[in-house]
C-alpha cells in the first residue's frame, strides 16, 4: 500500500504490515492528536501519532537500508527479519497513549490492573529483566503499549502475518529492559539488538526525526528542519564486544549537533508555549480535582475506545471549572514570563503577593535541556552510539558525548517560569505587579 505523506512523500507498506496499521487499535491514534494542545497556538497543528507513527516505520526502514547496505549477514533471511522488526517496533511505539499523550496518565489505573502477562514471565530472569523495575505503580503509556504488543489483537495480527517474528521481539525493541527469551537478535554470534533498539529509542532514533520534521511542517516554524537525509546516510554501526552498536560517521557530526539543538528549540519555543502550558496545567487541575469522573480502564478493550474526542466531549459535559474553562476556551492569560538557567525565587514572591490580594494564580515551571541522557534510564546509559571516522583508518570510535562539544556547551536546563491569572483579574494583577520591588 502507498501513502502519501505531506513530509516523506511516497511511504509503501506490505499487506502484512498493513493488516497491524488496520486494527482497530492501531486506527485508534488517528483520534489522538501529537501536539495536544498546540493547536490553540499553531492552527496547522492538528496532526496525529498515527501519520506520526507510519512516518517512523518509513524510517526505520530507510535507515536500516543505509546502516547495512553491504553487511554480510550469514543469510539474506536475517536480514529481511531484522529490517521487519524494526519496522514493526518502529510502527508500533507509540500505540499506548492515551488521550492527549502524557497528560492524562495520572488517571491511568494501577498496573496490575492492565494484567500484562509478559511482566509476569520476566520474573525468572530475576535482575537480569523488567522486575528491576517497579511494579508497584501506576501504568503509563509504555505499558500500554507492551500491553498491545503482546496481548490483543495486534499480537495476533503479528503472529498471523509474520510467522518468523513474536510479539515479545518487537516488545523488546520497544522496552530496551525486557530480557530477550532466545537468540533472535544473534547472527554470527553478534547481538544486534542494541542496535535496532536505539534505533527506535535513542539520541538519534527514527522517532525523533520524525516527529522533528513533522511538527516543524505543522506548526509552521522553522525550528526542527534538520539534515534528514545526510544524517540518516551518515548512520552506520559500531561492532564492540559482540555487541552491535549505532555510530554516526564523523563528517555528519555537526549535523547531529544541530539535530539537537533543533529538537531543543522546539522544546522552548514550540512544546513549551504558554498555551500549551496553560492548557495542560488546567487539564491537570481537573485530573486531580475531587469530583473527576474521567479515568481510563485497565483493560485494553475499553482502553482503545478513549481518545482525544471522547476527553473533550466529557470534559464538555463536566461541572468542573477548570474543565469548563477548557471546553469554553477561557484559560488563564499569562502575567509574566521568565526564562532563566538556574531556579529564581521571583515568581513565588510574585505569586505570593498576588495571593494575598485574593487573586488565584497558576505557576508553572517548564525545563527542557539538550540531552535525554540526563534523565535516561541505566538501559539507555549503557547504549552509547559512536563516532566512526571513515577515512582515518588509525582513528578509534569514540562515545558521540566524548567527541562533540554540544553536550557540554548545553550542559544546564532552561527554566521558563510563568505566572497565570484568570482574565478578569489580569488587570489588577498587573497593577499588583508594577507596586512590587523585587
Amino acid at each position: 500500500m502507498e501513502i502519501r505523506d505531506p513530509v516523506h512523500g511516497s511511504i509503501y507498506y506490505s499487506e502484512q504490515e498493513v493488516a497491524v496499521l488496520d486494527t482497530a487499535e492501531y486506527q485508534r491514534l488517528r483520534a489522538i492528536k501529537q501536539l495536544g494542545y498546540a493547536e490553540f497556538s499553531f492552527p496547522g497543528a492538528t496532526h496525529n501519532r498515527y501519520i506520526h507513527s507510519v512516518g517512523v516505520g518509513h524510517l526505520a526502514g530507510e535507515t536500516f537500508d543505509a546502516i547495512f547496505r553491504v553487511y554480510p549477514f550469514s543469510k539474506p533471511s536475517v536480514k529481511t527479519r531484522f529490517r521487519q522488526v524494526l519496522r514493526l517496533g518502529a510502527l508500533l511505539h507509540d500505540v499506548g497513549h492515551g488521550p492527549l499523550s502524557h497528560t492524562t496518565e495520572q488517571v491511568m489505573p494501577h498496573l496490575s490492573e492492565l494484567k500484562i502477562q509478559l511482566y509476569k514471565e520476566q520474573e525468572q530472569y530475576g535482575e537480569e529483566a523488567h522486575t528491576v523495575m517497579n511494579h508497584n505503580r501506576r501504568a503509563n503509556h509504555e505499558d500500554y503499549t507492551i500491553k498491545y504488543v503482546t496481548d490483543s489483537a495486534i499480537s495476533e495480527t503479528l503472529r498471523t502475518n509474520f510467522p518468523d517474528i513474536q510479539p515479545i521481539h518487537v516488545a523488546c525493541l520497544i522496552d530496551k529492559a525486557l530480557h530477550c527469551p532466545d537468540d533472535f537478535f544473534v547472527d554470527n554470534g553478534v547481538d544486534f539488538r542494541p542496535i535496532l533498539s536505539q534505533l527506535v529509542s535513542s539520541e538519534l532514533d527514527v522517532d525523533r526525526m520524525d516527529y522533528l520534521e513533522r511538527d516543524s511542517y505543522f506548526c509552521g516554524t522553522n525550528y526542527g528542519k534538520i539534515d534528514l537525509s545526510w544524517l540518516i546516510q551518515n548512520m552506520t554501526f559500531h561492532r564492540r564486544e559482540n555487541k552491535m552498536y549505532l555510530g554516526l560517521n564523523r563528517r555528519a557530526l555537526y549535523s547531529f549537533d544541530d539535530f539537537l539543538i533543533s529538537r531543543h528549540h522546539m522544546h522552548l519555543m514550540v512544546y513549551c508555549h504558554h498555551k500549551s502550558i496553560i492548557y495542560e496545567e488546567m487539564l491537570n487541575r481537573y485530573l486531580t480535582s475531587p469530583d473527576c469522573t474521567f479515568v481510563l480502564p485497565g483493560d485494553i478493550n475499553e482502553y482503545t475506545k478513549y481518545n482525544d474526542y471522547r476527553l473533550h466531549e466529557h470534559l464538555s459535559g463536566a461541572n468542573n471549572p477548570w474543565a469548563q474553562r477548557i471546553a469554553q476556551r477561557k484559560p488563564f492569560k499569562v502575567l509574566i514570563e521568565q526564562h532563566n538557567t538556574a531556579e529564581s525565587e521571583s515568581p513565588e514572591a510574585i505569586k505570593k503577593a498576588l495571593e494575598a490580594d485574593g487573586i488565584e494564580v497558576i505557576r508553572t515551571s517548564s525545563k527542557a535541556r539538550l540531552s535525554k541522557y540526563h534523565t535516561a534510564s541505566p538501559e539507555e546509559r549503557a547504549l552509547q552510539i559512536y563516532v566512526v571516522d571513515q577515512y582515518d583508518r588509525w582513528a578509534q570510535p569514540s562515545p558521540i558525548n566524548q567527541t562533540t562539544e554540544i553536550f557540554q556547551r548545553y550542559e544546564g536546563a532552561r527554566i521558563i517560569d510563568r505566572i497565570y491569572v484568570a482574565p478578569e483579574n489580569l488587570r489588577q494583577a498587573e497593577l499588583i505587579l508594577k507596586s512590587l520591588k523585587l
